[in-house]
């Protein structure tokens, strides 16, 4: 039976100031708390219907809980068998340093959660294993954004800070989609590097824009009649980190 401490703390988690003062964070399903536990986060504690959980080779004490039980803690429409309370690992790699050998993506100011696991997700996908995010991004930690990776959080480190900073610092080519950019399809495109990806209303912001070395645009195909305005972000992200893996 799950207490009331237990339930009060699980449903402040859904508070970002919370999740930092606690250093938790929510997880559910399976599969996600699975690939969260194989890639090395910490459990504070799992609650499941009656699921054992194994991953990594090793079997974690779960705590059982009713189906109902299950819904008063859950963030999800439809609870999935498993919610675990898991620990936020530290900060603090040189991320810089990676942008001499391999492709980074940088978010500027993404802010629907969905999106922001989605990129996760895509990144993890196309084997871009840091994202750097500016400090007015979703918090990755969010539990929509945690289900919505789908588990690549596992796989994919994410840091936050000053991307204006991070990058004038970077000695390496910076490319970001923008509609007054140069086909994508028809540029020369390195293997290593930052990606920028805006927000979803205004872009990239002006400050980051002075920094783009490399201008993309990602063409419609209505080109003589009204199309749609632009993109979802998660879809540019995509489509861009596809083109980047498949020279």
């Amino acid at each position: 039976m799950i207490s009331k401490n237990q339930m009060k703390l699980i449903r402040s988690l859904e508070l970002k100031k919370n999740r930092k003062r606690e250093n938790l964070f929510v997880a559910e399903g399976p599969k996600v708390v699975g690939d969260l536990l194989r890639g090395g986060y910490l459990p504070h504690s799992i609650f499941s219907t009656g699921q054992q959980i194994e991953a990594g080779g090793r079997r974690y004490e779960v705590q059982n809980v009713t189906e109902d039980e299950l819904r008063k803690i859950s963030f999800l429409q439809h609870p999935q068998e498993v919610l675990a309370v898991l620990e936020m690992p530290g900060q603090g790699r040189d991320v810089a340093r990676r942008y001499d050998s391999e492709l980074v993506l940088a978010l500027d100011g993404v802010q629907d959660p969905g999106n922001m696991g989605t990129i996760i997700r895509i990144a993890d996908w196309f084997g871009i294993d840091t994202i750097y995010c500016s400090q007015d991004s979703a918090d990755v930690y969010n539990p929509k954004v945690v289900q919505a990776t789908m588990g690549s959080l596992a796989h994919v480190q994410i840091e936050y800070g000053n991307l204006e900073e991070l990058i004038r610092q970077a000695q390496c080519p910076v490319y970001g989609t923008l509609l007054d950019g140069e086909n994508i399809y028809e540029q020369t495109l390195t293997k290593n590097g930052i990606i920028v990806m805006g927000n979803e209303g205004n872009g990239i912001s002006p400050a980051i824009r002075k920094l783009i070395t490399h201008r993309l645009l990602i063409p419609n195909y209505h080109q003589d009649s009204e199309t749609a305005e632009s993109l979802n972000v998660a879809i540019a992200t995509a489509i861009t980190c596809a083109e980047f893996r498949r020279r």
